[in-house]
């Protein structure tokens, strides 16, 4: 019977030791002093120590002082008022003819030229319609006397040359091309020179075509050649009703004497070497 109640006693001291945190609980708690528990219950946590991050300074305009911020506001008004204006110039001036650059055209030519002046339309409100062919014809002299060549279509051997080409020639495509647009562009209808570039673009026209006459034989010597182009409008689609004729039109020039200035180099030298040789026995 002791036995049974000693054991009961140990069981309740053992439940009460665990209920207070342990068995060292209650003899730390009874030890500490009264103040060092208000102390530690009055004092808080510390939290974990953090570095203060430095106030973050304006940036851009913001961080100019106010008299810098109006000039920087103003410098940008203007160079933006100036962007938007040359970009509405330059639209009109290339745009098709409309009801503002008719009425403030002397001010977008004023604006424009000469330092941002376009040579493209927006739009492309002028497409070529037409096709310009290009035929030369050649007087030769030889053993059997004098003939006249038949008309040979320069422009149509050029299309041969590039048709079906992955990497066509760009002689082949805009020399003659080029070269006749620049003699009609400074000629007349009268094939009178029309400016200072008359010459030059006469003189190009003529080598071109000794050029592509050279590479065939005549039989003789070419003394003059003559040229012509053939201009002929592109027939409208099949859903149209506009009538148009593709009659060609051709534009003849006179006949020009050939000179060794108009040969390649090597037929110019062998002309200039015969002219010589005739001067000396004469």
């Amino acid at each position: 019977m002791v036995i049974d109640g000693e054991r009961g006693g140990m069981d309740s001291d053992h439940d009460r030791s665990s209920a207070g945190g342990g068995k060292d609980a209650w003899p730390q708690a009874l030890n500490r002093p009264a103040e060092a528990q208000a102390t530690s219950e009055a004092i808080p946590p510390t939290p974990s120590m953090s570095v203060a991050e430095p106030q973050a300074t304006g940036r851009g305009i913001a961080g100019l002082s106010f008299p810098y911020q109006v000039v920087a506001a103003l410098a940008l008004s203007l160079i933006g008022l100036l962007a938007c204006t040359q970009v509405a110039m330059v639209f009109l001036h290339v745009a098709p003819s409309n009801t503002l650059s008719k009425q403030h055209g002397k001010t977008i030519d004023h604006w424009i030229y000469p330092e941002f002046e376009q040579n493209w339309k927006l739009f492309a409100p002028n497409p070529l319609q037409q096709n310009v062919a290009v035929h030369v014809r050649a007087d030769v002299v030889g053993a059997d006397g004098r003939r006249t060549t038949r008309w040979m279509n320069l422009t149509y051997e050029d299309g041969e040359a590039i048709r079906g080409s992955f990497f066509p020639s760009h002689v082949d495509q805009n020399e003659l091309r080029r070269g006749w647009d620049f003699y009609v562009n400074s000629h007349d209808s009268e094939n009178r020179p029309n400016g200072l570039r008359g010459d030059l673009s006469e003189r190009y026209v003529r080598r071109i075509t000794m050029l592509r006459l050279s590479e065939r034989d005549y039989g003789g010597t070419i003394e003059r050649i003559q040229l012509r182009s053939a201009i002929s409008s592109i027939a409208p689609p099949p859903w149209s009703n506009e009538k148009i004729s593709t009659r060609p039109v051709y534009r003849v020039l006179p006949w020009w004497t050939v000179t060794p200035d108009d040969l390649p180099e090597r037929d110019a030298d062998q002309g200039r070497d015969e002219a010589h040789g005739v001067e000396e026995n004469q």
